[in-house]
């Protein structure tokens, strides 16, 4: 499992890296220190699962997290307590405490490769496409809904809207967690906020700094990123 680390402290990085020797499915791919060489090395090296410091100079943890168009899946590495209940609201697979404890991190471990087994399972058997329908509830209301007629997921704080005919309910959802369900040759992350139904694109157009702005039959205009336009022109190109 490609693995980066992302803390401010040179030392408690190579004491961490040392640590990890110990699994063999865990490859140390680099590393990071503070927040904006994170996001720079997650672009380029695009790691599985990252060991991410809270408290660094200049941005944290989280707000590394919120800058994130694809998000691997984080393991919080902090000699704070008070952020537990925030990190799992990011959909954190582990948070674990300075200094870091052998057993404690073999736990973490574990929940990693068991959720990398989990996702190739999912990816094999139940992915879903424009053909499958999903219950939504939102309050008293309820439907039954063709993924084909969704024409947008859109992130609102911890929940995701979803756009389809008149109606647009919340559900209580990450758009991470949708990402890993939907097929992204259908269901496109056109950036950080928004999953976008590319059969609902109506029309697409240049825009700043190589973007591009899709109007959608609906009538919403959405933004895909520099990075992402460049990642939909491949997969929609013969």
């Amino acid at each position: 499992m490609k693995t980066l680390i992302i803390d401010d402290e040179r030392l408690a990085r190579k004491e961490l890296t040392k640590m990890l020797e110990e699994y063999s499915d865990i490859e140390i791919i680099g590393e990071a220190a503070d927040a904006e060489d994170g996001k720079e090395k997650i672009e380029e090296l695009k790691p599985e699962l990252i060991f991410l410091d809270i408290q660094m100079p200049g941005k944290t943890g989280f707000d590394l997290l919120a800058e994130l168009e694809h998000v691997p899946k984080v393991i919080f590495c902090t000699a704070y307590d008070e952020y537990a209940i925030q990190a799992f609201e990011v959909n954190a697979l582990d948070y674990i405490q300075k200094p870091v404890d052998n057993k404690r991190l073999g736990e973490a471990v574990r929940k990693a490769l068991k959720y990398k087994i989990n996702k190739e399972k999912l990816k094999q058997n139940e992915f879903l496409t424009s053909e499958h329908s999903i219950f939504v509830k939102d309050g008293d209301k309820c439907w039954f809904v063709k993924l084909a007629d969704v024409r947008l997921f859109e992130s609102v704080g911890n929940y995701v809207q979803i756009f389809f005919d008149k109606n647009k309910p919340l559900i209580h959802r990450s758009l991470n967690q949708l990402t890993e369900r939907l097929d992204e040759r259908i269901f496109f992350r056109a950036n950080r906020k928004q999953i976008v139904n590319v059969s609902w694109i109506e029309s697409i157009e240049p825009y700043f700094n190589g973007a591009l702005i899709a109007t959608l039959k609906g009538g919403e205009k959405i933004e895909i990123s520099r990075r992402q336009s460049v990642k939909f022109k491949d997969m929609m190109s013969l």
